[in-house]
């Protein structure tokens, strides 16, 4: 071997040495390898002890985990299932055993369409899950098997590997009421000895079955009865609620203007329930998305099912009262309390006089305008006596009043008003006048007014029903449309409610004037200071009710006209010269007969003589 050999070896070796020294890892990369070759023993060292434990282990002995025990159950083909009867048709899918799809007949959508599509695809989702000892259930990731298939009723099953089942079936009656029954069968060997609840989950976006947005977005509630009391909601207009519910409940609603879904439970909702209401943007065709998780009674035995009603059909009163005795479950429901008609004062109106005369006179098929105008009539006949007397209790006023302005102007000082006022109560009390009767006609209309506001927005009956020029009642009768959103106005302006805020600022007019002839001294400077509050109000109701109902419009416009016609004939049948003399002759009886003079006028002659004492005293004491 020569010199270049032995030159080229030792260069070769420092070029191996090198590269070895270069590339050999850190204390890091060392580090980590032990650590991974550690988790790979440890893998494998319990991969053969679940092998030894499998082996040992007898077939119908609880499983390790959910796959195992619904391995059969975790793959399959989806099927559509559908039962209905001649108002609810429900689409059941096989996987999840979950409501697919779910349309209310006979009540055309806002596109037309014959029927209502109130559920659809992923938009609604019953969910159960059930807690075992080492392993959880989860009905969504399971494929059922449909059997027992009738037009009305289907019951599904999902197959354990250890020869038990979860069965759940649905069953529709002759109305819009669903029965839904779960039960676990051969599997109560998963459960703890004292497990004795499932776990809900209800999901659903509320879809926008209406044109207005705005106006339907203000009633679609997530709603709830408590065992032993009333009902309640999450508030429909903050930005997100999310609310746990101390008390036990007797149903959950997702509720929206003229639909609703209600899912009764037999037992008990428990306590602790969590409800979660999240607003929707506009345009995306939803209002808002309803979330409710609780828990209620369960059997792991499987001989006591756990049963639930849903209902899915229309706000109607009367509809919403039959459930209660539709029901199988034999609570107090007041399902009906999801129409809102108002605060107990207006309930009562809307309860025993509104809701029988509209179900009345709709039962003729006669149009929904016209109904409105019979009410409307119906409601001024019965109010007609006291609004007549309030009336010639404001036109005794008028013609008492240049009597008045000469027995008061000796009170022309601002600090003789308070005696001006006795001196005129007083007078008002010789005659026979109560000036607070003015004020009745007032207090007579807007209860009723309040009431009518309750009912025409939830009446469904108006719903796609048109008149005149109104293409549906239940909504918006827009004379111009445009895209952008403009702030107190929206994106229209409503005929009905134009036509509301006029007759309004007439009907303001009218009042006004007929306060104007009945006032003295300052009180008719103060009048026309305040007049113009009174045309501001119109101004506002524009604002308010622009975005609401014709039919809610349509009725305060024709209120109004009424209210106005009523006042103009009343004026017009009213003799000034015959009035004032039985009122002086009603005068002259409480003078020749001073007994007459007690109450009120004996009060009010007391204070004008304590406050005319008082006056005389404060004189003597200046003078001093």
């Amino acid at each position: 071997m020569d010199k270049n050999h032995i030159v080229g070896f030792a260069l070769m070796a420092a070029v191996l040495v090198g590269w070895m020294w270069w590339s050999q890892p850190t204390e890091e990369q060392v580090a980590e390898m032990r650590r991974q070759d550690s988790i790979a023993q440890v893998k494998r060292d319990a991969h053969e002890a679940f092998k030894t434990k499998a082996a040992k282990t007898p077939v119908t002995a609880m499983p390790s985990d959910t796959t195992a025990l619904f391995y059969q159950a975790l793959t399959g083909k989806n099927q559509q299932v559908v039962i209905k009867n001649g108002k609810l048709e429900v689409t059941i899918d096989t996987k999840g055993a979950k409501i697919r799809k779910a349309r209310i007949l006979n009540y055309q959508d806002k596109d037309g369409n014959k029927d209502v599509t109130y559920f659809n695809g992923d938009d609604q989702n019953l969910n159960f899950l059930l807690s075992g000892k080492t392993t959880n259930i989860i009905t969504s990731d399971l494929y059922f098997t449909p059997s027992e298939m009738s037009d009305t009723a289907v019951t599904l099953t999902a197959q354990a590997s250890n020869g038990g089942d979860l069965t759940i079936r649905y069953s529709i009656n002759s109305h819009y009421l669903m029965h839904i029954s779960m039960a676990a069968k051969g599997l109560s060997g998963i459960f703890a000895p004292n497990y004795k609840s499932v776990d809900v989950e209800w999901r659903a976006k509320c879809k926008q079955q209406e044109k207005g947005f705005n106006f339907e977005n203000r009633y679609a509630t997530l709603t709830y009865k408590e065992k032993d009391g009333g009902t309640d909601y999450l508030s429909e207009t903050s930005e997100e609620v999310d609310e746990e519910i101390e008390s036990a409940l007797d149903w959950v609603a997702f509720k929206d203007q003229f639909f609703s879904a209600v899912l009764i439970s037999k037992g008990d909702i428990a306590a602790k329930s969590k409800m979660t209401s999240r607003p929707l943007k506009k345009g995306g065709g939803y209002l808002k998305d309803f979330e409710a998780k609780f828990s209620t009674n369960f059997d792991p035995t499987g001989a006591t099912p756990t049963e639930f009603e849903l209902y899915i059909g229309p706000n109607d009163f009367q509809q919403l009262k039959d459930v209660e005795a539709q029901s199988q479950f034999g609570k107090e429901l007041e399902i009906q309390k999801l129409v809102y008609l108002g605060w107990p004062i207006v309930r009562l109106i809307n309860r025993w006089f509104t809701i029988y005369v509209f179900d009345w006179l709709t039962s003729f098929g006669i149009n929904m305008g016209i109904v409105l105008i019979i009410i409307t009539l119906l409601l001024k006949l019965i109010t007609y006596p006291l609004v007549k007397k309030s009336y010639m209790s404001s036109a005794k006023m008028r013609v008492l009043k240049p009597k008045l302005e000469e027995a008061t102007k000796k009170y022309n000082k601002p600090e003789d008003q308070m005696m001006k006022q006795q001196a005129m109560m007083q007078l008002y009390a010789q005659y026979g006048v109560s000036p607070l009767s003015g004020c009745l006609p007032m207090l007579i209309q807007l209860p009723i007014w309040i009431a009518m506001f309750n009912f025409v927005p939830n009446a469904i009956q108006l719903r796609g029903q048109g008149f005149l020029w109104i293409d549906d009642l239940s909504t918006y009768d827009p004379i111009v449309e445009w895209q952008t959103n403009i702030w107190g106005i929206g994106d229209h302006l409503s005929l009905t409610c134009i036509l509301f805020c006029v007759a309004n600022i007439l009907y303001s007019i009218m009042s006004m004037r007929q306060q104007r002839d009945q006032m003295v001294g300052q009180q008719a400077e103060q009048m026309k200071m305040m007049q113009w509050m009174m045309y501001l109000m119109p101004l506002m109701f524009f604002f308010m009710f622009n975005d609401y109902s014709a039919g809610l419009n349509f009725y305060y416009f024709i209120s109004l006209f009424f209210s106005a016609a009523i006042m103009w004939l009343l004026r017009k049948t009213t003799n000034d010269a015959k009035l004032l003399a039985i009122l002086e002759a009603k005068y002259e009886e409480n003078k020749n007969n001073p007994k007459k003079t007690s109450g009120l006028a004996a009060r009010l002659e007391a204070m004008q003589k304590q406050a005319e004492e008082l006056r005389r005293q404060r004189e003597s004491q200046l003078k001093k």
